[in-house]
């Protein structure tokens, strides 16, 4: 009888740590994704270039992901609480702060780098955590989590463009940089680690049920580091990352060029409508296509998500001057890439264990920031140099492809073969690392 309390209580825990996870994903979300909204004023109120600009963007992503592995190693060594708590906190000074600004500089270190360190806190804090908790349904738990991340801005989008319009970009920053803060504070409070027990009979399901391949060795971040498969799994987050990451930093800028910015779709604005479809879109994806590869494996979805990202941009590109599949092919776009944050983080803990999972991401999401530089200033500069978005989004299709085709070619039979080597290593050494301590 007290068995079975027992894993009823830690069954429901969990998807506790789930909801406060969404939801802490969900405040922290705009500073990415509502950026823009943000960049015609700000060229204007500041006397800045576009690609100037852009750089906040880059910085945002880069401390955002370059500072995980510092981040996630605090998070295993301190816990969860103390340090969400701090990111919610630096997220909502970085839009505070920023209000003020009157220099390039000033919007680098608060909305850029301050930001980045914030919302980087919290991403990969509740990621590693989520893959802790889930043994069972990594895939589908780390995509709500990640949904949190792509629906949030659904709630901001419009309530922010009109705030800009009617009382400007500083009142703004002020008024929603407060309300990031309260509810990403008060989410962090209920988040924790899971105990052996709460996640013991999870573990074995999976091993009996063997719904997912995993590792039974769990590598260490130097280990790690020195495998082959998982700087395959780096370059091919990065191209990902570099195509999406073009669209929303670039979204605002391209949509004005094709001139379609401000037309009316279904009687609202093509722009603000296709951002709020876009985080719709963003959201579905991470949860669908993670419980997809909990059943038809990583690879295999990796391969139908990224192709029909490839699809849906050449599309798009092909389509420019017609506001109508402007907005909607914008949807298919994020469908096609938002999984990607599902994906990655599930695939690398199969193949290297639990035990170290949110230092190990912090190096692997780093290559978000590695993409966020090619897709945010120097595609910026790659339109300014040509003077037309065509090379611009022809790089990142055949990104996408090429992202698609490894991951099915080359990642399938390498890891099939990496994790061979693992049983060997945790069989010979007599000693199998514990998933929990």
């Amino acid at each position: 009888m007290n068995q079975i309390k027992t894993t009823s209580s830690s069954g429901a825990t969990r998807w506790w740590q789930l909801f406060f996870g969404v939801v802490a994903m969900m405040a922290i979300s705009s500073p990415q994704y509502v950026w823009a909204l943000f960049t015609s004023e700000l060229t204007k109120g500041l006397g800045a270039t576009l690609p100037q600009v852009q750089v906040t963007f880059a910085i945002l992503i880069v401390a955002q992901t370059f500072l995980s592995p510092f981040q996630g190693y605090l998070i295993d060594k301190f816990g969860p609480r103390m340090l969400l708590s701090c990111g919610a906190i630096l997220t909502a000074l970085s839009w505070i702060l920023a209000s003020g600004v009157t220099g390039i500089w000033g919007l680098y270190l608060t909305y850029g780098l301050l930001g980045g360190v914030g919302t980087g806190i919290i991403y990969v804090g509740v990621i590693g955590l989520m893959v802790q908790w889930f043994p069972d349904r990594r895939g589908f738990a780390v995509g709500m989590v990640a949904a949190g991340y792509g629906f949030g801005a659904i709630m901001t989008t419009f309530a922010i463009s009109m705030s800009i319009k009617s009382s400007g970009v500083a009142s703004t920053l002020v008024m929603f940089g407060v309300i990031i803060g309260v509810v990403g504070l008060a989410a962090a409070q209920g988040m924790r680690r899971p105990r052996a027990d709460e996640v013991a009979e999870h573990i074995k399901k999976v091993k009996l049920e063997n719904t997912t391949r995993e590792s039974s060795y769990s590598y260490k971040p130097t280990e790690m580091l020195k495998k082959p498969v998982f700087w395959l799994l780096f370059v091919m987050m990065t191209m990902m990352s570099t195509s999406g990451l073009m669209v929303i930093s670039q979204m605002g800028a391209f949509a004005k060029d094709f001139g379609v910015a401000d037309a009316m779709v279904f009687g609202m604005a093509a722009l603000p409508l296709a951002l709020t479809i876009d985080r719709i879109c963003n959201g579905l994806t991470r949860p669908f296509f993670g419980w997809v590869s909990d059943r038809i494996g990583r690879e295999n979805t990796m391969f139908i998500a990224f192709g029909l990202e490839g699809v849906a941009m050449t599309l798009w590109l092909m389509t420019t001057d017609n506001p109508v599949l402007f907005v909607i092919l914008s949807g298919v776009v994020f469908f096609g890439w938002g999984e990607i944050f599902s994906l990655f983080p599930s695939i690398l803990t199969d193949t290297f264990g639990t035990k170290h999972a949110t230092t190990n991401y912090g190096f692997l999401y780093m290559a978000q920031g590695v993409g966020s530089v090619l897709g945010g200033p120097l595609a910026a500069l790659m339109h300014d140099a040509t003077g037309s978005w065509t090379p611009v989004f022809a790089t990142v299709i055949c990104m996408d492809f090429a992202t698609a085709i490894l991951a099915y070619i080359v990642l399938k039979p390498m890891r099939k073969k990496f994790l061979a080597q693992s049983e060997e290593l945790a069989t010979s050494s007599a000693v199998l690392t514990p998933a929990y301590k």
